[in-house]
């Protein structure tokens, strides 16, 4: 759980920069399907792994602990008996709350920082298409990189999609062709850069 909205990365440039720049959409040979890719099996899709491939029932949560998660979320600094007071409870209600909410792997505090504070400008989405190789296997050496913010392996068109920051233009030729299409495994990828970001949120997130 964060302490506050993670400010979104602004598009650099804008639309007209984003049409004048060079048709990125790369093929690098021809696609085959991956027999390994978990598509529809015999119950329909499979679900969704969010952690770890793991699946976990949701936690049960009421509307104290969801009072408290709103509370941090505004300010990840507000003390037991900020929250107390707020909701109407005793601090030692909060703090047992609190525990139970981080052991059940419900919610966790942490900093999250801007993304131009870092210098990020441009944000872009990459479809991979995978050849040759287990897709789990590429998405994992695919999420080890640096301006990889997110690595989800797809049911659909591609087998895994990648949000990615980078700080300017100038660097996606080179994050593509250098750093994701020399991963063994990957045969094609379709990259789409943000002309204009609507929502951009971290609310919540896999712990």
């Amino acid at each position: 759980m964060s302490n506050g909205d993670a400010p979104a990365p602004r598009p650099a440039g804008g639309r007209r920069a984003a049409r004048n720049l060079p048709k990125l959409a790369t093929r690098l040979e021809d696609d085959k399907s991956l027999e390994s890719f978990p598509h529809e099996g015999e119950g329909g899709f499979e679900a969704m792994q969010i952690r770890s491939g793991k699946t976990f029932s949701p936690p049960n949560l009421d509307a104290l602990d969801l009072g408290i998660i709103d509370i941090l979320r505004e300010n990840g600094r507000a003390t037991n008996q900020d929250i107390a007071q707020r909701l109407s409870v005793t601090a030692t209600t909060v703090s047992s709350r609190l525990r139970r909410l981080e052991d059940m792997g419900a919610s966790r505090v942490v900093a999250v920082t801007d993304f131009a504070a870092h210098g990020y400008n441009v944000l872009i989405v990459v479809g991979v298409k995978v050849q040759g190789r287990d897709v789990r296997d590429v998405g994992r050496d695919l999420a080890r990189l640096p301006e990889v913010f997110s690595a989800n392996i797809m049911n659909g068109p591609q087998d895994i999609e990648l949000l990615v920051a980078l700080h300017d233009f100038s660097e996606i030729n080179l994050f593509l062709m250098d750093h994701v299409a020399g991963i063994a495994g990957v045969s094609a990828l379709s990259p789409g850069i943000a002309a204009d970001i609507v929502k951009f949120e971290f609310n919540v997130v896999p712990l």
